[in-house]
């Protein structure tokens, strides 16, 4: 079942090794929003799927890296809900599904992960190389992502059969985000990024 974060106030959560000694002093104290996250709750219980708050777990990387850039004054309260356990495609794009509700809402809903996540692959020193399988890959994604809404849910389920998808995932934790952003979509995406990341190439989508 997902997980709520329902701290008040969450601490950071370094959920990374091997980093600079920079890496582990970045600070970012937003307060957090336990009213939602029990709103949250409630939402995804009518829709016969349990879940359940954590009130001491802190902000991860997930949540501190991309906010502290978007929103440095960290005055915004936010909450993270975490992935279902098991990484199923499918009870993914259901739980995006459940929180289709809180789209008519004055909520931004980030689905923070990463396009490519082959950490064997990346090039540290971002060296922009030929790689194939990383943008026949990409070019699926914004395929599916842009494409007519009822046949991207689906297609994403069946992400594996995707050209190079366990080269560019070996582990889909970070893709599983973009899961229940296509669940909770009512439109297809926007393309709002295409670049470079650590020499390998990445795409980000936007729904409105």
């Amino acid at each position: 079942m997902p997980t709520l974060q329902g701290a008040a106030k969450p601490e950071l959560f370094y959920d990374y090794y091997g980093f600079p000694r920079e890496s582990y002093q970045i600070t970012y104290p937003a307060p957090g929003s336990p009213e939602l996250a029990g709103r949250i709750v409630d939402l995804l219980s009518k829709k016969n799927m349990p879940s359940r708050i954590d009130a001491e777990r802190g902000y991860d990387h997930g949540l501190f890296i991309p906010l502290k850039l978007m929103y440095p004054e960290a005055d915004i309260p936010s909450l993270q809900i975490s992935l279902v356990q098991g990484l199923d495609p499918a009870a993914h794009v259901a739980l995006g599904r459940a929180l289709g509700g809180l789209m008519s809402e004055n909520i931004l809903v980030i689905g923070s992960g990463f396009s490519f996540h082959n950490i064997r692959a990346f090039s540290w020193e971002g060296a922009k190389k030929p790689d194939s399988q990383n943008g026949a890959f990409q070019e699926w994604l914004i395929d599916v992502c842009t494409g007519p809404r009822a046949q991207c849910g689906q297609r994403l389920i069946d992400w594996e059969k995707a050209p190079s998808a366990r080269y560019c995932h070996p582990r889909e934790e970070h893709l599983l985000p973009l899961h229940a952003c296509i669940g909770m979509a009512e439109k297809p995406a926007k393309l709002v990024f295409d670049n470079y990341i650590l020499g390998k190439r990445a795409v980000a989508f936007l729904w409105g």
